[in-house]
């Protein structure tokens, strides 16, 4: 009588990234439509200091009451204007906010299945230096000009603000450098949307590589 071993979980984790403003949740949104689970590193960020939560505390006993708003959530502007013209205090906020993000990412991923494509929407991957972590890093890449003006014109920052969050993040050149894809969204919305489906076939066929190569390696 055979004995039943583990799941065999081959599914191909991808890390996506770009800089502030690059259009990043519109790629990752385009992804979902095709099929990928996406992973929201943001979204987490924000659920892991929520009222109530431990995370929230830590923030807190960091940086003062002065953070949160008058209905006990976090003050996001005003943390932001904080840690974004200071590296210590950001080194500081990523210490607390990081590892719990990385737990319930991992959560999330042991939830898909086995054979899924799961993106990981990670802003900072090339700032904490997550390549490794990633079986394919994608990297939406647009001129500083456009991010500039996405964040100015369409989240409302000023101009200052916009540059000094653009400025606290790793170099357009540093991130294609860890890019196995890169995604141009320099470019109108058809465009990105052709784009992004030869990147998820792409995706799709390293997927089934690896699954292949797994089933044949489990023999």
């Amino acid at each position: 009588m055979s004995v039943a071993g583990p799941k065999l979980r081959l599914m191909l984790k991808v890390g996506l990234t770009g800089g502030i403003g690059a259009g990043k949740s519109e790629v990752s949104r385009l992804l979902v439509e095709h099929g990928a689970v996406l992973i929201d590193a943001d979204r987490i960020a924000r659920e892991v200091v929520a009222p109530g939560t431990p995370g929230l505390a830590a923030v807190v006993e960091a940086f003062g009451e002065e953070v949160l708003a008058e209905d006990g959530s976090l003050d996001r502007p005003k943390l932001g204007s904080i840690v974004f013209a200071d590296a210590d205090r950001l080194a500081v906020l990523n210490s607390i906010v990081h590892p719990l993000v990385g737990a319930r990412s991992r959560e999330l991923e042991e939830a898909a299945a086995g054979d899924a494509v799961v993106v990981h929407d990670v802003p900072l991957l090339t700032e904490n230096g997550l390549a490794p972590l990633y079986d394919v890093v994608v990297v939406v890449d647009a001129a500083p000009e456009t991010q500039l003006d996405r964040l100015v014109r369409l989240r409302g920052m000023t101009e200052e603000d916009a540059r000094a969050r653009m400025a606290a993040q790793a170099t357009r050149e540093t991130r294609r450098e860890i890019a196995d894809i890169v995604i141009d969204n320099d470019v109108p919305l058809d465009e990105l949307r052709r784009r992004v489906t030869e990147v998820w076939d792409e995706l799709v066929r390293r997927s089934q590589g690896a699954r292949s190569q797994g089933t044949q390696g489990s023999r």
